[in-house]
């Protein structure tokens, strides 16, 4: 159930662009002589692969399994990463012949704009980028710019033929069966849960202080004493937004109402009003609008919860207990209709993984608090009110239903379908994509030039 390092997905290469950079800093695995003798190892329908980005990528890919880049280790990947950008330039060229995929400018610098966020926040900020990469945020951009679009075409390219693959009942016993009983993985104990949170009452006072300390900003934006990016790398309590001087993008669907209807109702350039959200207060200007994505800079303070009273909360949290357990009422009607966490609340109070979608979550992976709530619960148990926090580090108090408990167990088909089935359709996407890239591979001119990595 293992998958090979060399995925067939070429999203990840999105990102390996961006690791051309460290060619360049101060820190990089490659002297400047190297640099200098940079030579094409590959040509693909006219658009050239060069040995520097083909060791790029062999050591994006030590890094991330934390290995030492031994010359072993980099020959041993060296033909599989000049494989796999090969067969991204491949995608592309018969991307380029299909006139139903367009890929618009707007969403080429959404694309740009996450990387180089991605890479900002890694280095420091955007005057540590700068320093140590010797170009501006804006020429880097224009450096990589065409490379993302032919990516992101290709990507678009081949996810037309990764939805048509399905998976059979069938096909995913006989995958499953396929495997030796000793090889099968142990997956750890895990729980299904969901929850009712409801915020403690803030004293006026705290949010007083936030909305003063918010204004003085503003203030000080307004008269031209300090930049909103200054500022934000300064006092911003949004961690996500402080290295890029508070930047941020997103659609307006995907914010919370607060923010959206703000950002809706200024012209671009324009500085808000200090205004609350469910985060705190916030002072926003809206840099560009169009349709619905949003490109806007701001600073978050956040009100501070140290005194807040939980009294309300519990007494209501005990009332919707009560409730349930007379079963009046079910826990989800009640959860999307009271819970002030939005992220569960629409799910009826369902606890899921963001990542992964899966409700079935890892009990060793979740906080200590859970796990010591968990603990002492039997399946189908609605707890007292407890103290929790949320992920944005709000305290709150919440109770929780413990709707399912499974042990630490051997993989198997009665209990674990949903994730062999997922396993089993990667590998059947894995096989189709190997057979389908060499047959495009026919369809286009290709030139591999022998080079010792």
């Amino acid at each position: 159930m293992m998958q090979n390092i060399f995925q067939y997905r070429t999203d990840f290469l999105l990102g390996l662009l961006f690791t051309f950079f460290l060619l360049f800093s101060p820190n990089s695995v490659f002297s400047q002589n190297e640099v200098q003798l940079d030579r094409i190892v590959a040509v693909v329908d006219g658009e050239i692969i060069l040995f520097s980005e083909v060791n790029a990528l062999v050591y994006n890919i030590l890094q991330q399994q934390n290995q030492k880049p031994t010359d072993s280790l980099v020959r041993q990947y060296y033909n599989n990463a000049l494989q796999e950008l090969v067969n991204q330039k491949v995608l592309y060229s018969h991307a380029e012949r299909d006139t139903t995929i367009k890929v618009s400018d707007d969403r080429v610098n959404q694309e740009l704009d996450r990387r180089m966020r991605g890479l900002i926040d890694q280095v420091g900020g955007e005057d540590r980028f700068e320093m140590e990469y010797g170009k501006s945020i804006l020429q880097a951009k224009n450096d990589f710019r065409e490379n993302v679009r032919q990516q992101i075409k290709a990507n678009e390219f081949q996810d037309k033929k990764l939805s048509q693959i399905k998976i059979s009942p069938r096909e995913v016993e006989r995958w499953f069966k396929q495997i030796p009983q000793d090889s099968l993985p142990t997956l750890p104990e895990t729980v299904r849960m969901s929850h009712i949170v409801r915020l403690p009452d803030i004293p006026t006072t705290a949010r007083d202080e936030a909305r003063r300390i918010a204004t003085a900003l503003r203030d000080s934006i307004l008269t031209g004493r300090s930049k909103l990016e200054n500022l934000a790398r300064r006092y911003t309590d949004d961690p996500g937004s402080r290295n890029t001087g508070g930047r941020g993008r997103a659609k307006l669907s995907q914010l919370v109402p607060e923010f959206g209807a703000v950002a809706s109702s200024l012209a671009p350039g324009g500085i808000s009003q200090v205004f609350e959200s469910q985060f705190g207060m916030h002072v926003m200007r809206v840099n560009s609008l169009q349709g619905e994505m949003l490109d806007y800079s701001h600073i978050l303070i956040k009100i501070n919860d140290r005194n807040a009273n939980p009294a309300n909360a519990i007494a209501f949290l005990k009332t919707l207990r009560d409730s349930i357990n007379t079963r009046k009422v079910t826990f989800e009607a009640l959860a999307k209709r009271h819970s002030q966490d939005p992220q569960s609340a629409s799910l009826g109070g369902a606890v899921i993984n963001f990542q992964t979608g899966s409700r079935d979550l890892a009990l060793e992976s979740l906080n200590p608090r859970w796990r010591v709530t968990l603990n002492k619960m039997a399946p189908d148990q609605l707890s007292e009110p407890l103290e929790t926090e949320l992920l944005d580090g709000r305290k709150a108090w919440h109770i929780v239903w413990l709707q399912k408990r499974s042990g630490a167990h051997t993989v198997n088909l009665r209990d674990d379908y949903q994730i062999i089935e997922q396993q089993a359709l990667n590998d059947k996407k894995a096989q189709v994509m190997s057979e389908w890239l060499e047959r495009l591979r026919q369809g286009v001119y290709i030139k591999i030039n022998e080079v010792s990595p």
